[in-house]
């Protein structure tokens, strides 16, 4: 396999960094929002443009960190032996998949008891990780073709879930449907990233990391600018015939601007074929046009991106202290907040009792600097500290 250079390639570092900030706003949102907890951002019928951006530009953030991922694992290969990235792949997914479990379940259910373990992006990180980590022996085409087949073909499944009656099984939901999974008396399993279109995504990062070793200057950014722009052509030719691609079909609102969010209203959970083109096709415009990695503030996001487990775990703590705190001052009981919003597993919340956008994002702007002394020092640190090998874990 080709060598790579040694140096971070700072535009996948500016553009992990921007989207760690940008996700930052929609738990904001999911915490702090007067709607939350009663009303979908996406509904039509319900929400304001305002809203519905609020919600939509961090569904670029899985997507494209999925997938960055992805190329990261590539640019690794050539600085470990193959063994030796497997087996770094393989033990990182599985301490992912812990850390989901149970540390960021506890962040951000705030239940004692765990009776409802919540799986999300580490998981959906960590598991396909480990598949990258046993798919790297295979040849390059056929790991290519592998992600090609999944992320293309994945939606051919939404068929069999709507002609299916009854329960799904648990390895189906895990596989493809999100929901829940009980588990034993008490306690559920709430899966949020069904890992197969991750999966496959994760694996044509790894394939497009190539692009980054094998080109350089104007090159990777015209290669870059082409599969970014086809990426966005395919989306908009795919998602206009309402055939296939998305389980979610537009339709014609009220005016323009409403046809256009329903246009662009496309399904997370699982991550669909069109949902998939449209913010990785961004990505990949991104980082062709991006030219000074350098800049004062560039250099703020970088230092974001190249700790992102980090800043990952610590906001979700951040963001339940405020909240639990916002919760008590506002007169509620211990026992008020272990019921949290009925029906969910979201504890010392209370639906409809928030603030307005306006202030979100205040909360969000807040969140984001207190958090980049800590992000700073752990950057430094883990640069300092080569020897230390379990850093690479967080």
């Amino acid at each position: 396999m080709e060598l790579v250079k040694k140096a971070r390639i700072q535009s996948i570092d500016l553009l992990r960094g921007i989207i760690m900030v940008i996700m930052a706003l929609d738990h904001c949102r999911e915490y702090f929002h007067a709607s939350a907890g009663i009303q979908d951002p996406l509904d039509l019928a319900t929400t304001t443009p305002t809203l519905f951006f609020t919600r939509w530009i961090t569904h670029l953030c899985a997507p494209i960190f999925v997938f960055l991922s992805g190329v990261s694992a590539w640019l690794q290969s050539g600085r470990k032996t193959t063994r030796e990235l497997s087996s770094f792949l393989i033990t990182r997914g599985l301490w992912l998949i812990f850390v989901d479990l149970f540390f960021i379940t506890f962040a951000t259910t705030a239940n004692l008891y765990f009776s409802t373990f919540v799986i999300q992006t580490l998981w959906a990180i960590g598991i396909s990780m480990a598949v990258l980590g046993l798919m790297i022996w295979l040849p390059y085409y056929a790991i290519l073709a592998t992600g090609l087949l999944i992320v293309v073909g994945h939606n051919a499944l939404d068929i069999a879930e709507l002609n299916h009656s009854g329960s799904f099984p648990a390895w189906w939901m895990l596989l493809h449907k999100h929901g829940n999974v009980p588990l034993w008396e008490g306690h559920n399993l709430l899966v949020f990233y069904p890992f197969l279109p991750w999966t496959g995504l994760m694996l044509l990062g790894y394939c497009a990391g190539r692009i980054f070793t094998n080109y350089e200057g104007k090159q990777r950014r015209n290669i870059l600018l082409s599969i970014g722009l086809n990426l966005l052509l395919f989306f908009a030719a795919v998602r206009f015939t309402n055939i296939y691609g998305d389980p979610l079909h537009w339709s014609v609102q009220k005016d323009g601007l409403y046809t256009f969010l329903s246009f662009m209203n496309v399904q997370k959970y699982p991550p669909s074929l069109m949902y998939m083109a449209a913010t990785i096709g961004i990505g990949f415009i991104f980082l062709a046009l991006v030219k000074n990695a350098g800049s004062g503030l560039s250099k703020i996001f970088i230092v974001y991106g190249r700790v992102p487990m980090f800043y990952y775990v610590v906001h979700f703590y951040l963001l339940s202290i405020i909240n639990t705190t916002l919760f008590f001052v506002r007169g509620h009981s211990f026992a008020e907040g272990m019921t949290g919003i009925p029906g969910t597993p979201w504890k010392f919340l209370v639906a409809g009792e928030g603030f307005n956008l306006a202030m979100v994002y205040v909360i969000w702007i807040s969140l984001v600097t207190a958090l980049y002394p800590l992000c700073r020092w752990y950057d430094k640190y883990k640069s300092s500290h080569p020897e230390k090998k379990w850093l690479s874990y967080l």
